[in-house]
């Protein structure tokens, strides 16, 4: 489930270290390259919205299986666009089909003991947010010595090859839902609107995402402009975001132990300081490097935390639970992607550092205001 994991959600970060490459083989500029990743974004949180909720209804197995075959098919598209728009478009049909990890998550919660719940998730976390990273590595060593093309037909084959193990490793989960389709996205109104817990967590964690997209965007355009470094070393910071990874199994098993709402105010304080190192870090290979480290950190230890909290509310609609926070948490991103690609163009790198500032602020207050009614309402439950 961990390998699985790693390996679908790369599919949605590839493209970042790619941006310059593919924006000078279609003559746009980086701003228009850089709706790429947003579509990207938005089309894996459209895949979690209409989609992802059927695994509370249909077998999961046979709804990654799926998953898997459309995800192929869309790489496949990407790789061969002969322009900008059917990339774009293609782009998004693999964020769509890349729902896998989606399903995976919230199966690991449903399987783990209650008092390991938080360590499972982590475990599984872990393998996501290695692909994530790692995706960006491996996508920006592909691009220098093949071009951006070979990348999606590698990533297309690692899809064949991981549809044949799930199909052959992962256990069958019967679903808890009976009724219908309307039924059931009606009924995600319902969860948004009755669990606090639930609307505190979205919100924190499309703030933070929002920070996270921000920076990776727009990477590879800082280290083009100030370095006059290409995809490569784009990719390589990934590497250096590894640690993220072992934030999360940490703060993982952590919020087994303790408040996880106390254990946040730390998290998200993290992402605020790695916004003003960065301002300080616009041509410093070292500064860029220890910024990435604290954001990555903050980031992937918030998000955990955020799952520990939405995984406990309803054990029967947990999938459900999970599309309403990931759709946020998506929507953050690709919302953060479109602010800075957008701002780019005048205000460079400063302005992807202060926007990273003012949203880490109001994930901050965001967390101070809500922090005592959402530790009431976790005590009364």
């Amino acid at each position: 489930m961990t390998i699985a994991t790693g390996l679908v959600v790369a599919n949605i970060y590839y493209n970042q270290p790619l941006l310059g490459d593919i924006a000078h083989t279609f003559h746009v500029s980086n701003g228009t390259a850089g709706r790429i990743s947003m579509a990207t974004q938005l089309g894996y949180a459209a895949g979690m919205f209409f989609i992802a909720p059927l695994a509370d209804m249909f077998e999961r197995k046979k709804l990654m299986l799926i998953a898997f075959m459309a995800v192929i098919i869309a790489l496949l598209a990407a790789a061969i666009a002969p322009n900008i728009h059917l990339l774009v478009l293609a782009s998004f049909l693999v964020g769509v089909a890349s729902l896998t990890p989606q399903l995976l998550v919230p199966m690991a919660a449903h399987l783990a003991k209650p008092e390991e719940r938080g360590k499972k998730i982590g475990v599984v976390m872990s393998g996501l947010l290695i692909g994530i990273l790692a995706s960006r590595t491996l996508s920006g060593f592909i691009g220098k010595q093949f071009g951006w093309n070979a990348m999606f037909f590698i990533a297309a084959g690692l899809m064949v090859i991981m549809g044949l193990l799930v199909y052959i490793f992962l256990p069958k989960v019967e679903p808890d839902y009976k009724g219908n389709y309307k039924e059931l996205m009606r009924s995600l109104v319902h969860l948004f609107m009755n669990e606090p817990q639930l609307r505190f967590a979205a919100l924190r964690g499309a703030l933070c995402f929002a920070c996270f997209m921000a920076f990776w965007t727009t990477l590879v355009f800082l280290l083009k402009e100030n370095f006059n470094l290409g995809s490569d070393a784009a990719g390589s910071f990934g590497l250096v975001g590894a640690f993220g990874a072992i934030a999360a199994g940490l703060m993982g098993r952590l919020s087994d132990k303790m408040d996880a709402f106390k254990l946040s105010f730390f998290t998200l304080s993290l992402i605020l300081v790695s916004f003003v190192v960065f301002i300080f870090s616009g041509h410093s290979i070292i500064g860029l490097v220890i910024g990435v480290i604290i954001l990555d950190m903050g980031v992937q230890a918030t998000h955990i935390s955020n799952q520990s909290i939405i995984f406990a509310l309803s054990a029967e609609a947990r999938n459900r639970i999970n599309t309403i926070y990931m759709v946020s948490y998506f929507i953050g991103g690709s919302l953060g992607t479109l602010l800075v690609s957008s701002l780019w163009g005048n205000y460079h790198w400063m302005g992807v550092c202060i926007t990273g500032i003012a949203l880490s602020l109001i994930a901050l207050v965001v967390h101070l205001f809500n922090h005592r009614s959402m530790q009431n309402k976790a005590t009364s439950v």
